[in-house]
């Protein structure tokens, strides 16, 4: 198998680390793109087995963004893969909300994607192949409290996709990721799911009754960048076990 670049913004901890060794076992050497966790990027790279290169860089600073894609083509060439999936939450009431806390999230969350795919898109479209996928969420389509910020960066992201799949066709393809909730870390820490009451509550509101994994996520994408998905364009795929359907 000719070995070819995957990159994945984000790509050290959580979902992101699930898709970067995904994209590794389906034989891509894959850049795994990180803001400041420099243990979650060693082990990363150590899971990875020698498939997986970390690079640093903050995705709301466009210079970093342009240098590490300027690194990445002149050693691998054009990618097979590009996976937008790096963000960052900043809640809190809009009445509340600071210029800053607007700025960084609407800067890593879609600015990022933005600055990212438009380094490397070029020459994915010069190579006559790729497929791009952006990693979103259902705060994109249905709001909540606390995360205007985060949820107009998510809404852009979609409409974004949409965008790029109409410009990028049909020698590229361009689809939406969307997970619901997922058992990281993160989700658990930030919706108490160790509590058996929080997780029982979180569970009603799941038709399929389970929390997701980061592998069901990861098996998304295999289908979105795989030959499965080859007439696929454009599209959003919720992988939340039904919960969107409230």
């Amino acid at each position: 198998m000719t070995e070819t670049l995957a990159v994945v913004s984000g790509g050290t901890r959580g979902i992101g680390l699930a898709l970067s060794l995904r994209l590794a076992r389906l034989g891509h050497r894959v850049a795994a793109l990180y803001r400041s966790d420099h243990r979650a990027a060693r082990e990363a790279a150590a899971l990875g087995a020698g498939r997986i290169d970390v690079h640093q860089v903050d995705m709301a600073r466009p210079h970093e963004v342009r240098a590490v894609c300027e690194r990445l083509l002149a050693e691998h060439g054009a990618p097979e893969v590009l996976v937008n999936n790096a963000g960052i939450n900043r809640d809190r009431p809009f009445l509340e909300l600071s210029d800053e806390d607007w700025d960084q999230v609407l800067a890593t969350n879609l600015s990022g994607p933005f600055h990212l795919t438009r380094a490397l898109a070029p020459v994915m479209v010069a190579a006559a192949r790729g497929t791009i996928v952006n990693v979103g969420a259902t705060t994109g389509m249905r709001p909540r409290v606390n995360g205007v910020n985060y949820c107009a960066s998510k809404a852009g992201l979609l409409h974004f996709t949409r965008c790029l799949a109409l410009e990028l066709a049909p020698v590229i393809r361009v689809n939406s990721l969307v997970p619901g909730f997922t058992d990281t870390p993160e989700v658990v820490e930030r919706y108490g799911l160790e509590d058996p009451g929080r997780r029982a509550r979180v569970l009603e509101q799941i038709p399929l009754r389970s929390i997701g994994t980061v592998e069901h996520v990861a098996d998304a994408l295999e289908f979105l960048v795989g030959p499965s998905g080859r007439y696929v364009t454009g599209q959003q795929l919720i992988v939340d076990g039904g919960n969107f359907l409230g």
